[in-house]
Formats: C-alpha cells, structure tokens, sequence
C-alpha cells in the first residue's frame, strides 16, 4: 500500500507560501486529509479483505441435492455411484449439520468473483476510489495557482520580498519612529483624513508633491543620532529592496493572472462538490449488506441463484455518510470564498489604514495581481502589509537615501572636495548625487554650494548653521525648502543661479529672497514670457543688481521692467532666437552693463542710446554687418567698455573717433579688412582687440595710444608692424601670430613693461636680441616657435628662463 505521506506534496507547499493561505483554504486542506484518509482506508480494505461472500439458493432440496451430487461426479468423470445405506441412528450423540452444496474452495471463489463483478453496484465497488480521486482533485485545485508557470513564479517572487521587507532592519526603524509621535497630531490626522474608496485612491493621490513649504513633517528629517542604528551594509540592502518592490511593482499590476486562477480554482471545486453531492446522495443506498446475485453458471457450479454478503457494505455506508459531511463543508467554505471573492473588490487595495496609523501619507494604493496577493495576506497577518507599505513610500526611500548619504559624506571628505569659484568664494560642488548630504550643514565655512542634477533636494532648517553662505548654484534640480530655511535665505544669500529645462521647474520660493543681489537664470522659457505669472514676483527682489537670462526670449520680460530701478547689470544669452523689442530696455536707466549675445541682432538697437549710465556694451555673436548708428554712443558719457565681436562687421565708421571715453574695444572675429585711421583718436584706449579679421595694414597713428596695455591683431594678413606701434610704452600684451610678418623690428625692446608676446605663425627667421630689455618678458609669455627661440642670444634666453 501506498503510506498517506506519499500524498503530502499535494496539499503542502513551501512554508514561506502559507502566508497567501487564507483560513479557508488551510481548513479545507485539513477536510481533503480527513477525506484522503478516507479513500486510502476504503482502499485498503477493498484489498486486504474479501469483498464478497456468496451461498447458493436452495429452491427444491432433494432435486438439487440430487442434481448436484451426478453434477459434480459429472464434473469428476465417475459413474454416479448407488446411493448409500442409512446409518443406524444413534440416540447418544446429534452432530449439527448445514445445508450441503457439494462445492470446493475454487467455485465458490469462482462464483464470489462473478457477483461482485455481476451483481454489485459499482458504487458499492468502486466508493472508495472515487473518495480518493476526488479528494486528489480537490487538492491539485487547491494549489494548482502555486504550480502555474505563469502565477508561480509572481507568487514566488511576491514571497521572496516580502520576507525581505518584513525582516528588514528599515522597516523595525521606520515604523518605530514614526510610532513614537504625538498622540494628538495622530488623532487630528485621523479626524481630517477619512477613508476613500480604494477606486479614488492611486499612486496619483500621493500628498507629498501637495505640501506646503510650511506643511513638510520635521519627523522626515534624519536624526544623525540614531544614524548608527543601520549600518551602512543594511542601508544598501535597503536600498536595493526599494528598486527591487518598484520593479515587482510594476510587472505584477500590469494583469490579474492570479486572481483570474484563484476564481477559476474556487469555482471548479464548487462545480466538483455539487456533483459529488449530487450523485453520492443518489448513490448512497446502494451500498447494501445483502444481494442477491443471478448468474447463469449452472454448468460450472450446478447453481444459477446466490445469496450474497457484502462483507463491507455496514462500513462503506458508515463512510459514505462521513464522507458526505465533509465534502459539504468543503463545498460550504468554497461557497464562502466566492462570496469573499466576488463581493470584495479584490483587484484595487488601499493602505488608508496603513496611512493613518503610521503618519506616511505617501504610501500609494496598488492594483491588480499586487492587490489581490496583499488581501490574501491580510487573511494571515495585517502586519505584513504594514511593514511591506514601508517600501512602496517615496518619503521613506528619500529618508533612507538620506541616511545612506551621510554615512557615505562624511564632513572630512566634503572638505576634500571645497574651491575657490569665479567669484573667490569657497565653494562646494555635488554633482549627480541622490540627494543633499546633512553632513553639508556641518561645514560652517562654507561661502558657495553648488548642486548639479540632484534630485528631490530638501534644504532643511539647519542650512542657518552655514553662517557664511552667499551664493547658491541649483543646476538641474527639484528642491524643497523648510520655512525656517526659508527664511535663513531671505536674509543671507547674495547670489542665485538657476538652470532648468521649463519655467514651471524654477522654485517658487525664489522670488522671495529680498537680499538677493545677482540671479542667473539659465533654461527654456516660453516666448511670451511676459506673460507668465511666475515671473511677475521679480518685483519683491528689492535689492536685485544683476540678472542674467540664458534662454530663448523673443522680448526683454516685463518682469525684468519692475526691478529696472536697482538693476545695474543686464544680460540676455539667446540661442540664436531673434531678439524683437527691446523697447523696455529704455526704463533702465540706472542699468550700467548690457549683455545682448546671440539674439541675432542686425543693428545696434537704438533702445540702448538711451542707457546714459550705461558703461559697458556687449554685443557678441549676433549679425550685425554696419554699425553707423555708432555715432549715437557720443550720448553716452560714461561708456568705456564696446565688445562688438563675433559678428559680420566689414568696416569701423569715422565716427568712432566721437567715443573718445572708450577705454576697452573688441572687433575680433569680423570680416574688418581697413582700420580708419580716426580709430586711434580714442586715445584713452587701453584694450584693442582686432584680431581673427583680415587686415593688412597698421595705421602708423597706433602710436597715439599711449595707454594700450593689450593689443592683439592674431590671424589677420598683416605684413609689417608700424614703428609707431613701440611707441606704446605701457604694453603688457601683444599677439601678432597668425600674419605674413617677416622682420621683428628691434625697437620693440622699447616696451619695457611686455609682459606676453606671441609671434607664432609668421615668416620670422630670426628674432631681435633687443627682446633682452623686456625684463618682464618670460620664456613663459614668449609664445614663439622652438627653433626660433634658438634664435636668440644664450644670455637672452637664459634671462627668460630664470624666474
């Protein structure tokens, strides 16, 4: 016989899968052993003992004893013999005899065999068969959703994370920290928070992104104290359990492949149990102790008419009877489960309660496959789903990236990292980063950070250690601020860049900051920027002096029009966008810097004549080709600085000479051919850049600018230098490479104060030794050909190598 053992892989699964058996389906697994053991006992006696027990009819006595007697010695192929004298009674002793049948062992085995096969029902038969194979249908139905290919492998992953979850080191710290806050904001929670219906309720409805500045929980904020709780190991393990629940996450509510086997299992087991009802109750009274057998084998027995015995029949009807009380209460509990099935909205769940209970208002409800497999595992334990909600919060995995950073930024290393930036402030740049360390805040001597592509940035109250910042660099970030951070800022910081890829991404609080002195916005805004409310708030930057735009306006934005009465440096960096009206530029009147590059400008606007404080004008890489609007900047008294490079100009006006303030004047990179002799009549000129042109010629009248520190005429086809040029004695920088010069003339050991001359990339064959008396002249500074360096007298050359 087969052991009952041998049918445990039936209903037993792996332990970690009882947490998706719900009380039913572990009470009908007790009622299929019952019934298992039914069967395998009815088997049993099926086989060990006889099933049937037959006695022939006697109708006529002396005619069938006769016939019987010359029947079987027919059978034996003897003469039937006379019969035999009486005996003498004996009055001493009876002896009890029965009826006699003249029939040996192997015919009555012969005729046992032909009723039971003939004459008795087959459910009498075959009940116990029928109790065993129902019941192993009962069982593959019970757990076939655990077998399916298709659902066994969700369900083992399912199980494989929850257990992570629910052991995991994060989960105990989370809940009891959030467990351990005010009874009294708890209940207010509970009392403004009812319970929406899980169908209004989704990842959608998650109430992070809806709070306020002020609204944001202080119990978010990581406790550096307790930082030591969760080693760095466990913090990582984590933090791989969050991306691997996002991922389960997303394929599993994808479909309801698990609920569909569920419902179809449920059904098909209350299908089975109606039809078992149904033909036992029918079937039950056969099972009978007497039955009469007639079958015509007179010729091999001499008998045609048995009485049988069905030695079994009193226990069979005993266990049928049994066998049908469980098999209702199967079918009953089956009957309850789609009752739970179909009158519960399996498919959606919702973590309210969770959300109540633990103060994480972001946990989002789920749907689908995730849903059902976290009811079913309500029916075992609540507090699975708790501890597993822990992981499906944004707000706990940024707290724990949280956790993670300050373990992995320790202060000495942000130290480490600490420059100097443009603006000679001590600076630290993070970049890429998954969050902002708390450890920042401990580096008190901090004047700049910069944050570049961080993420879900969260400034919080203790930036008010950093009594030094003044400047701020947000470079691709989503950042939130705490109220008394806010606040910190308003009255601290001086300087603000902001690069982002929408207008909708720059941070609101911004517009608040009335200490702010200089802000960069660089991203994409919309071409009717003026428009746009979010801007408008410029006007409360009270103490704003430079605002600097890199984007693609086609307008100067009205918002830039309400700081217009302390902004004194303006600039617009366009991407080639056509810069229309530039009207507004005239309320700028204290503006004295203007930066208008790449706004593909074909004239000089006339706006900017009317910038009287105006000192410096940069024009750069637009399209301008004629400036004879020049002439208008004689308004402009206090202009010294006109950056028009970059551009497509082909001649300098006579006008220029009417600039005679001009101290600083580019035209490189232009299409210059001649330089106007009136050029030079600027004499207060101490920066001349006309390189990358295509002059020829150097106007002897050079020599009039006796202030010229920087003169640079690179890459043009100058063939000589002007004598005049050395009469420049204040000369610190002079680049000539890039021509078609061929004598140095040795006069240039007259600027005593040349400090960088570049003469490569000419026709020199060899250079002066007068270039000795530069005594500021450095091998350094001296960009030149090796070969002709060689050129130069030993001593000459050891005096600019010496430092």
């Amino acid at each position: 016989m087969i052991p009952v053992t041998e049918f445990r892989q039936f209903s037993e699964q792996q332990p970690a899968f009882r947490v998706l058996k719900p009380w039913w389906d572990v009470f009908t697994d007790y009622l299929s052993v019952a019934m298992l053991m039914i069967g395998v006992f009815g088997c049993t006696l099926q086989v060990m003992q006889d099933k049937i027990i037959c006695l022939p009819k006697r109708v006529q006595p002396s005619q069938n004893h006769s016939s019987v007697s010359n029947a079987s010695q027919a059978v034996a192929g003897t003469t039937p013999l006379p019969p035999p004298k009486p005996a003498p009674p004996n009055p001493v002793t009876v002896e009890m005899k029965g009826l006699k049948t003249d029939l040996d062992l192997q015919q009555y085995s012969f005729i046992n065999q032909m009723c039971y096969e003939r004459a008795l029902h087959w459910y009498a038969k075959y009940f116990p068969y029928l109790v065993l194979i129902h019941t192993l249908v009962f069982m593959l139905c019970s757990n076939f959703w655990f077998k399916f290919p298709g659902s066994s492998s969700k369900i083992e992953h399912f199980i494989s994370i929850l257990g992570k979850c629910f052991d995991s080191p994060w989960t105990t710290r989370a809940l009891s920290e959030v467990s351990g806050e005010d009874s009294e904001d708890k209940d207010s929670r509970k009392n403004h928070v009812s319970r929406p219906s899980a169908a209004q309720s989704g990842p959608e409805g998650s109430l992070v992104n809806a709070q306020s500045l002020k609204s944001i929980p202080e119990k978010f904020v990581v406790d550096k104290t307790a930082a030591g709780a969760l080693d760095r190991k466990e913090g990582e393990q984590a933090k791989a359990l969050f991306e691997k629940v996002k991922k389960f996450r997303l394929h599993v509510e994808e479909g309801d492949i698990l609920y569909a086997m569920y419902v179809r299992q449920t059904v098909l087991k209350v299908v089975k149990f109606l039809i078992i009802i149904a033909y036992n109750s029918a079937l039950v009274s056969k099972v009978q102790f007497t039955v009469d057998c007639d079958v015509d084998i007179q010729d091999m027995t001499g008998y045609k008419h048995f009485s049988c015995n069905h030695t079994m029949a009193h226990l069979f009807s005993k266990l049928s009877f049994c066998y049908l009380c469980f098999v209702s209460i199967y079918g009953l509990t089956c009957f309850y489960t789609l009752y739970w099935l179909f009158y519960r909205s399996l498919r959606e769940y919702s973590f309210e309660y969770v959300r109540q209970e633990t103060g994480i208002d972001d946990i989002p409800d789920v749907k689908n496959d995730f849903a059902f497999m976290l009811h079913m595992t309500d029916q075992y334990d609540p507090l699975y789903s708790k501890r597993f909600a822990v992981f499906l919060s944004e707000v706990s995995e940024n707290k724990l990236k949280q956790l993670n950073l300050n373990n992995e930024w320790t202060p000495d290393k942000l130290r480490q990292k600490l420059q100097t930036n443009a603006h000679n402030r001590l600076e630290l740049p993070l970049v890429m980063l998954s969050g902002l360390p708390d450890t920042v805040f401990e580096i008190t001597e901090l004047q700049s950070l910069r944050l570049e592509i961080i993420k879900n940035v969260m400034i919080p109250a203790t930036v008010a250690q950093l009594d030094n910042l003044q400047e701020l660099s947000l470079h691709q970030c989503s950042v939130k601020i705490h109220s008394a951070a806010l606040s910190f800022l308003k009255d601290n910081l001086k300087v603000l860049s902001v690069k982002f890829d929408d207008v909708r991404e720059l941070p609101p609080w911004l517009y608040g900051l009335r200490s702010l002195e200089e802000l960069y916005l660089v991203g994409s805004l919309s071409h009717d920027v003026s428009k746009n409310a979010t801007l408008e708030s410029l006007r409360d930057l009270k103490s704003l002096k430079i605002l600097s735009i890199k984007s693609n306006v086609t307008k100067i934005p009205q918002a830039v029009v309400d700081v217009a009465s302390h902004l004194q440096k303006m600039c617009v960096h366009n991407d080639g966008t056509k810069l229309v009206m530039l009207n507004n530029l005239k309320k700028m009147g204290n503006l004295t810097e203007l930066e208008l590059v790449r706004c593909d400008l074909e004239r000089i606007p006339h706006a900017v004549f009317s910038l009287l404080n105006l000192q410096e004008l940069d024009l750069k890489e637009n399209n301008l080709k004629s400036i004879e609007e020049i002439v208008s900047f004689q308004h402009l008294r206090k202009l010294t600085v006109l950056k028009l490079w970059h551009n497509s100009i082909t001649y300098i006006p006579e006008h220029i000479k009417k600039l005679g303030g001009l101290e600083r004047l580019a035209f490189s990179h232009n299409k210059i051919e001649v330089l106007p002799s009136h050029l030079f009549l600027c004499n207060k000129i101490r920066y001349l850049d006309l390189s990358y042109n295509d002059i020829r010629f150097i106007p002897p009248e050079v020599g009039v600018l006796q202030s010229l520190q920087y003169f640079s005429i690179t890459c043009n086809k100058v063939e000589s230098l002007p004598d005049e040029l050395y009469f420049c004695k204040k000369l610190k920088t002079l680049k000539i490479g890039k021509n078609s010069l061929s004598v140095l003339s040795p006069k240039i050991g007259n600027l005593l104060f040349l400090s960088y001359l570049d003469v490569k990339g000419n026709h020199f064959e060899i250079l002066p030794p007068e270039l000795g008396d530069c005594r500021a002249l450095k091998r350094a500074g001296l960009v030149v050909e090796d070969a002709l360096f060689e050129t130069l007298p030993s001593d000459v050359r050891e005096q600019m190598k010496t430092e």
